[in-house]
């Protein structure tokens, strides 16, 4: 029987968009999860730490090298017999830190039926079959783009920014606007405001390449002339200084490039240290800038149309987007207090929490723990499903009945199926701060706003 607590050795990826060196908690992260040769360059980036089974970049056992799904494989008690058998002896989630330096591309990620179908046809592009809708917290302050502005504000920009109205198009941007015109918020309207949106949208994403480098550079002298008062000072959700900010910023790391135009179309998000927003398969979206914990379904399939020098495919992109509109405040997520956590009375006396981040799918739920005070300790009980954990500040311990680890900042953590886990903090001057993803097959309620 193999002892329901495993320390992993987790693989960090280098793309581009990562951070730089030691600014990167990638990397950070990874150099201590590596018993061999793994050392930090000053000069290359790190993008994202990797914790799960998918092999593209499986977690291994510290000790034995052996990778997680050999070892899950071999003794399904660790997953569970339901989850193993209904996610074919995987892990049903893959765990991540991220750390972004510059824009990701303008990217959706497949639903289910439509994953398998890409995969089918091009494995080379979309290498699995399974959805992925994705969760984000951040661990230090994060810009993004994220879904479908309201479309008051879409149709605001196409009146105040004329090179993005040139791109679209005046017909189409003229039967957009008269589209939705006094029905931007009106339930029975939705249907035919998302037809409007994905003709205006698409019309966008398939304009000449050449109109696009002409006109960005017409937004970017907008925007520096403009400063605070670009965009017509900007809507309700972001003020002109920002967006300009944006698009000066973004133009940089990507001159000329179409992004420049859809981040107008979607909303402009900053989540600040432990706020939460969800992705269901098909919403687009493009991570900016920070450090954040996530974690999605088993998925490595990326659908890109900007912001990228990767393979673009804008015709799949265009269609199978949910066309969902919406202020950013109905993507971000509500966290509650976690139920099945007992903290002790020295951690309740210091603050400490435990708080579950729990998204509408099955697949994952995070629960984010602060012990706060020296001695302070979070009991876990047993749950019908496997556990990954990873320490992101301060120093303790973990248990799994007589089994006891030491835990350090990176320190990645497996804990199996129906094991208690107790964490416990020995920073004295700093909080004791975890992420557990895991899984359970318990029907669940919402409790964040989608």
């Amino acid at each position: 029987m193999q002892v329901p607590l495993l320390r992993l050795q987790c693989g960090c990826n280098s793309y581009e968009w990562g951070k730089v060196g030691k600014d990167s908690a990638a990397a950070r992260f990874a150099a201590t999860t590596q018993s061999d040769d793994f050392s930090i360059k000053d000069d290359k980036p790190y993008a994202e730490l990797w914790m799960g089974t998918h092999p593209s970049n499986p977690s291994k056992d510290f000790e034995t090298k052996r990778t997680l799904l050999d070892l899950v494989q071999d003794n399904q008690a660790l997953m569970s017999s339901a989850i193993a058998s209904k996610y074919e002896n995987k892990l049903p989630f893959l765990f991540k830190v991220l750390s972004i330096n510059k824009a990701l591309s303008i990217q959706a990620h497949p639903n289910k039926k439509l994953a398998e179908k890409l995969h089918s046809k091009d494995s080379k592009n979309y290498p699995d079959d399974n959805h992925k809708p994705e969760m984000t917290i951040a661990i230090t302050p994060f810009d993004g783009l994220c879904g479908f502005r309201p479309l008051a504000e879409i149709s605001h920009f196409l009146d105040t920014v004329p090179s993005l109205r040139a791109v679209v198009g005046e017909d189409e941007a003229k039967k957009f606007q008269a589209a939705v015109k006094g029905k931007e918020e009106s339930e029975d309207a939705q249907e035919s405001n998302k037809k409007a949106l994905q003709a205006a949208f698409t019309k966008l994403m398939n304009a000449n390449p050449e109109k696009i480098a002409e006109q960005a550079k017409e937004l970017i002298k907008q925007a520096e002339k403009e400063g605070e008062e670009f965009a017509g000072n900007g809507g309700p959700s972001n003020t002109g200084g920002e967006l300009s900010k944006l698009m000066i910023r973004l133009n940089k790391q990507f001159p000329d490039d179409i992004g420049l135009f859809v981040s107008l179309f979607l909303n402009y998000v900053n989540l600040e240290v432990g706020e939460a927003m969800f992705l269901k398969a098909d919403d687009i979206h493009a991570y900016l800038s920070g450090d954040i914990i996530e974690c999605m379904a088993s998925s490595d399939n990326v659908v890109r149309a900007g912001f990228t020098p990767k393979y673009k495919d804008v015709d799949t992109l265009t269609s199978m987007l949910t066309y969902s509109y919406a202020p950013i405040s109905e993507q971000k997520m509500s966290p509650t207090d976690y139920p099945f956590a007992t903290l002790n009375q020295i951690a309740y006396t210091s603050s400490s929490s435990a708080i579950l981040y729990d998204p509408p799918i099955e697949e994952f739920s995070v629960v984010k723990t602060d012990l706060k005070q020296q001695g302070a300790k979070a009991t876990f009980e047993a749950i019908e499903g496997p556990s990954i954990i990873i320490c992101t500040s301060g120093k303790g311990k973990i248990s799994v009945g007589p089994k006891e680890e030491e835990v350090k900042e990176g320190y990645v953590f497996f804990v199996g199926a129906t094991a208690t886990c107790i964490l416990e903090s020995s920073s004295p001057n700093e909080s004791f701060t975890t992420f557990k993803a895991f899984c359970t097959l318990q029907e669940k309620q919402t409790n964040g706003k989608m």
